[in-house]
């Protein structure tokens, strides 16, 4: 039986992980996992019911309380927790905002990473986040680091909430990114990091079908596909 196939992209908040792993997915005809919306998605839940985001025991019986699915739809991927679709606000401010704390704590890492390895044993798989080259599948054949300047992925995040009629200033937006960089980078359990054997590719300037078809060089690269 043929090995199912697995890519990693890793990479900071807004530098555009989850829309190019999203369309490479379609063109593979790959499972797409998007790690992030299940830390957001356990964030959202915690916020809902006002469960401490320092309390890591509740809030991993909240995990296990809770399921996190994924459904296709003509206009993208949706995010169900127990059912109902939270896409939208899962990517709310309040939830951005907090999701570093929750994803800090080991026993939440650990009992996401477990569903995530689930889901990528099933099935060929593009699967993005910060942690998935070195933590999640550490034995992916092909590790994807995206990079973009703080300015530019500021811009693409003020961008998409204008887009939604969310209006927060762009200079917030570009603080808070910072933020989540020091955060993601510094937190003591899988912290953002690029894998020995990822490629990096920044990201800066270019448009997703070029960052899409770049990475698409570099998989055709891949023994895999030979």
């Amino acid at each position: 039986m043929k090995n199912k196939m697995q890519i990693a992209i890793d990479g900071p908040a807004s530098a555009g992980k989850s829309t190019v792993a999203k369309i490479l997915a379609k063109k593979l005809g790959y499972v797409y996992c998007d790690t992030g919306a299940m830390y957001r998605a356990l964030t959202y839940m915690a916020l809902m019911n006002k469960v401490s985001l320092a309390d890591e025991k509740r809030l991993v019986s909240l995990l296990d309380e809770m399921t996190i699915s994924f459904r296709q739809e003509a206009d993208g991927q949706r995010v169900l927790v127990n059912h109902q679709d939270v896409t939208d606000e899962i990517r709310e401010a309040n939830v951005s905002q907090n999701v570093s704390e929750v994803s800090a704590h080991s026993g939440v890492r650990e009992a996401l990473v477990r569903q995530q390895q689930e889901i990528a044993a099933q099935s060929d798989i593009v699967m993005d986040g910060r942690d998935i080259g070195t933590v999640v599948l550490p034995n992916a054949p092909v590790k994807i680091f995206l990079i973009a300047s703080v300015a530019e992925r500021a811009q693409r995040r003020y961008e998409e909430n204008k887009a939604k009629g969310m209006t927060v200033e762009l200079e917030q937006i570009k603080k808070e990114i910072e933020e989540r960089d020091y955060k993601d980078t510094t937190r003591k359990v899988s912290p953002l990091v690029k894998a020995e054997d990822a490629i990096e590719l920044d990201t800066t300037g270019l448009s997703i079908e070029q960052v899409v078809e770049k990475i698409e060089q570099i998989i055709q690269k891949h023994d895999f596909f030979q």
